[in-house]
């Protein structure tokens, strides 16, 4: 094999593995252990390997996703979106389900080494209720769009991006950091999980007429374009009230309100896509909020650390028991 044909193979994998994603995977692991980071106990060796579990993860979702989509035909020559890599014949179905076997035990691997770091041997039984959870989500990024019946296709793809961007990853990280649940973790975590399913609404508005020939009823599918919209608008403004209404339950510092910084870029990405008819010209749309939501994250994350309380903020005597 040549030195080109093998730089070509590597670009087309790295293609198909969908970097501008995994910014959504990496900021749902910020926000939890900087809220961690601002109730101690806090482990930098704790959130490295939640990072690197929670990458594991969206990149075994995007091959899966790659190869459910070619399987069940939604991506055909009518989608408005990038060509995919089973699609376009650049990786063979059979490599990539291979590479989805792969990921998959990258992502338990490195589960278990996350979860043995966080408890050790005397947390038997934590472990193996997280062993579940993880479990769950690996069946998650695999059943959004393959296997006999996808829930994607069902328009669940959102509850799901709620659920694992949003409460699992931050809320989950937190409690492995701190070994407890504050209720109001909730709020930050929705905001986050909110983030990433307008970053999926972008995608399913665009991918809407494809999506519908191949019958997967996303919610711009069910809902039309124009309500797609305001459920967009929805989401972002959603986001930005919940993450405002944990700082005002646990103020302390001008510091905590840094991420309103990142409110004009939501409203942009708003406005674009209520404005944008064209389906081609969303997908810049996709990696713009994509690295918005993790400045909004990082802007976030800062604002509790810096001058943090520590546990002596309101919301840290309030545990979930």
């Amino acid at each position: 094999m040549s030195e080109k044909t093998s730089e070509a193979n590597v670009a087309v994998w790295v293609y198909a593995m969908r970097p501008r994603t995994l910014p959504l995977a990496i900021a749902s692991i910020v926000m939890g252990s900087a809220l961690a980071a601002s109730r101690p106990p806090f482990g930098w060796e704790i959130m490295l390997l939640a990072i690197t579990t929670a990458v594991l993860l969206q990149i075994l979702s995007n091959l899966a996703n790659d190869y459910g989509d070619w399987q069940h035909g939604a991506d055909s020559s009518q989608r408005e979106g990038p060509q995919r890599a089973v699609q376009s014949g650049a990786i063979s179905s059979r490599k990539m389900l291979l590479a989805v076997g792969v990921s998959a035990l990258l992502s338990a691997l490195s589960g278990l080494a996350l979860l043995w770091v966080s408890f050790g041997s005397q947390g038997a039984l934590l472990i193996f209720v997280f062993v579940l959870v993880g479990a769950a989500a690996i069946v998650a990024a695999v059943g959004y769009t393959a296997g006999i019946r996808p829930y994607g296709y069902a328009g669940l793809g959102d509850l799901a991006v709620l659920i694992f961007f949003g409460w699992v990853a931050v809320m989950g990280t937190y409690f492995l950091q701190t070994k407890r649940l504050d209720w109001d973790i909730l709020l930050p975590a929705t905001s986050c999980g909110l983030l990433a399913v307008a970053v999926l609404n972008i995608n399913n508005i665009r991918d809407r007429r494809s999506d519908v020939l191949a019958g997967k009823h996303t919610i711009p599918v069910r809902l039309g374009l124009q309500p797609a919209r305001f459920y967009h608008w929805f989401l972002l403004i959603a986001a930005v009230l919940l993450a405002l209404a944990y700082v005002l339950l646990n103020y302390y510092s001008p510091w905590q309100f840094l991420f309103v910084l990142t409110v004009p870029l939501l409203i942009r990405n708003g406005m674009l896509v209520w404005r944008t008819s064209s389906p081609q010209l969303l997908n810049p749309l996709l990696k713009q909020l994509s690295i918005t939501t993790l400045l909004f994250v990082l802007f976030f994350s800062l604002g509790q650390v810096l001058y943090c309380g520590g546990a002596d903020t309101p919301g840290a005597q309030q545990q979930i028991e």
